[in-house]
């Protein structure tokens, strides 16, 4: 195995993938030979127990093969991607096609701008509302509905999410934040930050981004199956860890000197400002949220304050709620989550749409395994709830599960024209949504990852007497 270069009070065992250092033919050596300490692209100390199973190295052949496909393909998906956000976001401002027609014609075409805040990306053209209405503020589902509006909210640009949150929502707006992820030396991770206040109650919410459809980098985050084993914690997802801030050979120290001019670390940025406004205000707590990779983050957070010995934060964590969220952990990591949690009376929900794909990802299998953690509450096509410790098909790529999943994405696609009739017109479904439905014909997994079924899970469901945020 490889000398390990990791300050041994961090990581005890590790294996790091670096798809920017393998060729083609060291990859396909991969597949052959399970003798990966000798390559370049692989960085592992594992004290004898690193797997070298054929299934793990063709995982690990897939992982490195999609993250340089991605790499090749990030400047046209970057403007693959800006060029449907113009176009989707052209119609609207113009107010619709024909009146675009008209305004090109007479050169009053209005041109969208990203940085603006009435500029909507991918995600928020899946489902624009913005509003908190359909929830009153003494519900006891307000917060959980708030922590997924913040996540879809999330997705959007600044000057947008200012205007949202102070015009709207009537909260303060406490900052949205591009953070640096070490390894790569860019600007990967994005948090929003704001404080809700009512009565004698105020909450910061941190709600972090999840993956971007056109973002290369944050696939690349996604795809990642390198992890780090920490003593008494366990296997942790490595993609995730660098997102949130991790410091390849020092890992999250508990202060660190920070060059200014640079984009602020993840972890350390949230942490200085819940500690400075929690100390200000003795009556503030705050919530975690996230969608997707952000549900990632958001679950990851508590496991640094809780290794860091993070009194005051750890005492005002209300609770921890992600959507879609992946795996991000093994069963000695879940293990240590669900005891810390437990002991410092911290509410964690991980919301489950249907037959989302994330959620079931990485594999919980004897290659990979990753296991979840926490009450998973799981919404069929209807809302209706179940309460299970793991989600039906729970590694998704099952042959007995296919024909079931069609026939669910296709009755999706028919609810796209009846849930506003039977629920009412803040549920009504867009063209560009119905579109994406469309999608779940061929596979079922993807529209179901969208922000509309949580939200709509959040609202229809009966999830009271799930969660506790006193």
């Amino acid at each position: 195995m490889a000398v390990c270069k990791c300050n041994k009070s961090f990581a005890d065992s590790y294996m790091l993938l670096k798809p920017e250092d393998a060729r083609f033919l060291d990859l396909v050596h991969v597949l052959h030979s399970g003798n990966l300490a000798n390559r370049k692209f692989v960085e592992s100390h594992a004290e004898g127990d690193f797997d070298e199973s054929f299934r793990h190295r063709w995982l690990i052949f897939v992982s490195i093969l999609l993250q340089k496909f991605l790499m090749l393909l990030a400047k046209p998906l970057a403007f693959f991607g800006s060029s449907v956000e113009f176009f989707i976001n052209l119609l609207p401002l113009n107010g619709g096609f024909f009146m675009t027609l008209i305004n090109f014609l007479s050169g009053n075409l209005v041109i969208p701008d990203p940085t603006t805040p009435n500029f909507l990306s991918c995600i928020g053209n899946l489902d624009a509302r913005a509003t908190l209405d359909a929830i009153a503020r003494d519900d006891s589902k307000y917060y959980v509905s708030l922590a997924m509006m913040a996540s879809k909210a999330s997705y959007e640009n600044a000057a947008y999410l200012k205007a949202l949150i102070t015009s709207h929502w009537k909260m303060e707006f406490v900052g949205f934040y591009d953070c640096w992820n070490d390894y790569q030396g860019k600007a990967t991770t994005q948090v929003l930050i704001l404080l809700d206040k009512y009565e004698e109650r105020d909450t910061y919410v941190v709600a972090f981004r999840g993956t971007e459809p056109f973002d290369a980098d944050a696939w690349c985050t996604d795809l990642d199956i390198s992890w780090y084993g920490i003593p008494g914690v366990g296997k942790m997802h490595g993609g995730f860890m660098k997102a949130l801030g991790l410091q390849k050979n020092v890992g999250w120290p508990k202060e660190i000197q920070r060059d200014e001019s640079l984009p602020p670390l993840a972890y350390y940025v949230i942490r200085d400002l819940l500690r400075k406004g929690l100390s200000e205000n003795p009556k503030a707590k705050f919530i975690l949220t996230g969608h997707s990779l952000g549900g990632a983050l958001a679950i990851l957070y508590p496991t640094i304050m809780f290794l860091h010995d993070e009194k005051l934060l750890v005492e005002r964590l209300e609770g921890v709620f992600t959507f879609g969220q992946p795996r991000v952990g093994d069963e000695a990591y879940a293990q240590f989550m669900r005891q810390n949690l437990k002991e410092n009376s911290i509410t964690f929900c991980r919301f489950v749409y249907c037959n989302d794909i994330v959620p079931r990802l990485p594999y919980d299998d004897k290659d990979l395994m990753f296991k979840h953690f926490g009450i998973c509450l799981f919404f069929n096509r209807n809302y209706e709830l179940r309460v299970l410790e793991e989600e039906p098909n729970k590694n998704y790529f099952s042959p007995w599960w296919v024909i079931p999943m069609m026939f669910n994405a296709f009755l999706e696609v028919i609810r796209s024209f009846t849930i506003a009739y039977k629920n009412g017109p803040h549920y009504r479904e867009g063209w560009f949504l119905f579109c994406f439905r469309l999608v779940g014909l061929l596979i079922p997994g993807i529209p179901a990852h969208g922000p509309q079924d949580y939200i709509n899970s959040t609202l229809l469901g009966s999830i009271e007497r799930h969660f506790r945020v006193d």
